[in-house]
């Protein structure tokens, strides 16, 4: 295997995205703004680099020896990834059996499983989990998303470089920078019409990881990287310029990846390329503390995350900065361990033998464990806890030992029937309202994420599948009842305000963009959500008595400015704010004006002052 010339300074960078990672994940709060509020982009500082390094090293291979052993590449990956993994995992699953909740514990199960796969993106993605919400805090694993992406890029594009540089050789350039344009195109778009799917996805981050590779290719090809050295003492500070700027500056708000994500991008590249000879930001970048701090930076990346995760659901920690830091020292003495006791001796002093061997037991101990505790439903019998709520389920109500959420439910065979028909708030209102009128009335549920049942519209909600809800049987189903429906009492409501006027919150599409969307405009219409919806009013009061439910304040819900001291637990929520960002669907709903149509104004039931709201993990 080739070896590659050491340079400090992308030990130094790799600390620097890793820090910046591990801030943003902290949720650090000073004088109430978010510190590093774009530190996610450490990441990509990450995919950087590695396209810089793989190619390197693929690259210099071919050059020399004009051939390539994807075994030895393939080995020196297994022992430099999975050691550090597989440990880290293998110490979390007690944490996960004495403190997760059933469903938690299986979502903790499934994940291990998928990463050990390299498919943990897709796993996050089709649960429908958007990276950076709150709940997002509650996945021990999330973080190995990226771990994924880079090991799908790993598997891939090794085999793609060796075959173009055996034919086409000479047009080698050109494919890396097709690959570049179509990525960064596809991530451009995709991050303004499929947030969630371009944030996961390997395709909308090919441009980062060749980006590196175009680095690599050109210090090759001339023998050597920038060396003017006016260039050199200028592009290293504007590069580190740019990325500070980016740490502070981006936010969640910010589409990513996409064209804006070029500034960090090109702030890495400039320090890749300029980093010569004797400059000044070389003799900082090559500080031993820096350089320290990026050679542990993945045992780091790795322990931070569950660690926050893990402190989260005990909910006695990571309530203030001061625990915080507790926990991030923490964080780098576990990462001091892990880089010398298991990192370091598994990539330089223990046999290939041992290691395979050791790896392969520690994985089918993980394998066992996590089967078991997704085929056990949890262990639900394993906590001392009645009467649990299965936590971001709806399991409010059951039929059959089966959440009523996403489905029909019926209740009871009396003629009069309550019917609850709404989105996933709605839902968790199921099991009081059947409580309260089981004496008197039969009760169906049909409650899903979502107006689902809006006749007027025939996209799908494409969400709905993501937590495999059979949608089309579920809509013909509910359009039966609707016809069949007489002097029923049918309340419906939900969380219309965000989704009628509002199509983004912090940067990420709602699930309702897929159902209330023009097709030629590919953007929400009022005018054609405000229709269906009175279509659906006309219908059903025809027949029956239907209660409208006014849209309810809910915790941390601010969409003009969310200011909060914790992303999980607190929240500083004014009265006004609510009146404000609903002002325009209770409006709508003023203008309702039926036969047999009865208006239940939820949130004059609130006190109109600021008030604290605190959101607890279970």
């Amino acid at each position: 295997m080739i070896k590659l010339k050491y340079r400090p300074e992308i030990d130094t960078l790799r600390a620097i995205a890793v820090l910046a990672v591990i801030i943003y994940h902290a949720n650090f709060y000073l004088f109430g703004n978010l510190v590093f509020s774009g530190g996610y982009l450490g990441v990509d500082i990450f995919f950087i680099i590695s396209g810089y390094l793989i190619t390197s090293i693929i690259l210099k291979e071919l050059i020399e020896k004009d051939s390539f052993s994807f075994k030895n590449f393939y080995i020196k990956r297994i022992k430099r990834i999975l050691p550090a993994l597989l440990f880290i995992m293998l110490v979390s699953i007690p944490f996960s059996w004495i403190y997760l909740y059933p469903t938690d514990l299986v979502s903790f199960s499934k994940s291990i499983l998928y990463s050990l796969g390299f498919t943990s993106n897709f796993y996050f993605y089709f649960s429908g989990l958007e990276y950076g919400s709150p709940e997002g805090l509650l996945k021990p694993f999330l973080h190995t998303w990226s771990l994924s992406v880079e090991e799908q890029y790993y598997i891939l594009f090794p085999i793609g470089l060796v075959i173009i540089f055996k034919f086409f050789r000479k047009n080698l350039l050109y494919f890396l920078l097709i690959c570049f344009v179509i990525s960064l195109l596809l991530a451009d778009w995709g991050s303004k019409n499929y947030s969630s799917a371009t944030f996961y996805f390997l395709h909308a981050r090919i441009w980062e990881l060749i980006l590196g590779s175009l680095l690599a290719y050109y210090e090759i090809k001339l023998g050597h990287r920038g060396k003017n050295k006016i260039f050199c003492q200028i592009f290293p500070i504007i590069g580190l310029a740019l990325i500070i700027y980016s740490f502070f500056y981006f936010d969640s708000k910010i589409f990513h990846p996409s064209f804006y994500t070029l500034i960090p991008a090109i702030g890495v590249s400039l320090i890749l390329w300029f980093s010569y000879g004797d400059n000044f930001i070389l003799k900082i970048l090559s500080y031993k503390v820096f350089v320290k701090i990026g050679l542990i930076s993945y045992s780091l990346y790795l322990w931070h995350y569950p660690i926050f995760s893990f402190a989260n659901h005990l909910e006695i920690f990571f309530n203030n900065n001061l625990e915080k830091l507790l926990l991030i020292l923490v964080t780098f003495i576990l990462s001091i361990f892990t880089y010398y006791f298991i990192e370091q001796p598994a990539r330089k002093k223990v046999s290939l033998k041992i290691i395979i061997s050791s790896l392969a037991i520690i994985f089918f101990i993980i394998v066992i464990y996590s089967v078991t505790v997704i085929t056990m439903e949890g262990f639900t019998n394993r906590l001392k806890v009645k009467n649990y709520q299965k936590r971001h389920t709806f399991l409010y109500l059951e039929q059959d030992d089966k959440a009523c959420f996403g489905r029909i439910c019926n209740f009871g065979s009396k003629e009069k029937q309550i019917i609850l028909l709404g989105d996933s708030h709605l839902g968790s209102l199921a099991y009081d309202l059947y409580d309260k009128t089981k004496s008197d009335y039969s009760f169906l549920s049909i409650t899903s994420a979502g107006y689902f049942h809006l006749k007027d519209v025939n996209q799908i909600n494409k969400h709905s599948k993501k937590i495999n809800i059979d949608y089309d049987k579920l809509r013909i189903r509910i359009d039966e009842i609707l016809n069949k429906s007489k002097n029923n009492i049918i309340i419906v409501g939900g969380v219309t305000s965000l989704y009628f006027y509002n199509k983004r919150v912090k940067g990420r599409a709602l699930h309702w963009d897929n159902i209330f969307v023009d097709k030629k405009s590919k953007k929400h219409d009022p005018q054609v959500i405000e229709q269906a919806f009175i279509n659906l009013i006309d219908e059903l009061s025809k027949n029956n008595e239907v209660i409208l439910l006014y849209p309810i304040p809910e915790i941390g819900r601010n969409l003009q400015k969310k200011k909060f001291e914790n992303m999980v637990r607190v929240f500083n929520y004014k009265y006004s704010d609510f009146l404000k960002q609903n002002k325009e669907v209770i409006e709508f709903f003023d203008s309702i004006n039926k036969p047999r149509v009865h208006k239940v104004y939820s949130y004059k039931a609130f006190c109109n002052k600021e008030f604290y709201s605190f959101m607890f993990n279970s």
